[in-house]
């Protein structure tokens, strides 16, 4: 099997004054772990451990004249039949003004997530947003199971910040 997947050139475009890009070079990477590090979904997160994750998804952002991060949201994806939308914010100063409407919006333009079977998410609070952008409750929720992370995570924090300081994979330490 060809591993050599291409992918098109970053999704970029104006809207209300406000560049919309999936750009990870754009990112403000020290903004994403901010605020990403001290919410409810992903609190403590390790900065390796978010770059990798990164790396590994589409990721969207909202950006202001200046340049500066409004709205972030990340897509883990095959390109293919899944997506996971997840770690999406509106940074405090921003909110109110539709931006979450905004990368919703990026996400369904994004020809790598044309033709998709299955979209998922996760929300504690957020239904009435997503349910506006064709998101509907599982109908059978009680056929999907998750594995939860070890009870002290710290085994992949480590890998993880192996990981950056020496820019390779680390296996995880036996029992990590």
């Amino acid at each position: 099997m060809d591993g050599g997947a291409t992918h098109p050139a970053p999704l970029e475009y104006l809207e209300d004054g406000l560049l919309v890009s999936s750009d990870p070079a754009r990112v403000d990477f020290d903004a994403v772990h901010g605020f990403l590090e001290s919410c409810y979904w992903s609190p403590g997160v390790h900065p390796g451990t978010l770059r990798r994750a990164m790396e590994h998804s589409l990721v969207f952002g909202v950006y202001g004249p200046g340049g500066e991060q409004r709205a972030f949201a990340r897509v883990v994806t095959d390109r293919t039949t899944f997506a996971w939308v997840c770690d999406v914010f509106v940074l405090e100063p921003y909110r109110g003004g539709g931006l979450s409407h905004v990368l919703l919006r990026a996400m369904e333009r994004h020809p790598d997530l044309q033709g998709l079977r299955t979209w998922l998410l996760a929300t504690r609070d957020a239904h009435g947003l997503y349910t506006k952008h064709g998101f509907v409750p599982l109908p059978n929720p009680d056929w999907w199971m998750r594995r939860p992370a070890a009870p002290d995570h710290e085994g992949g924090r480590r890998v993880a910040l192996e990981r950056e300081r020496n820019g390779k994979p680390v296996a995880p330490a036996a029992g990590a």
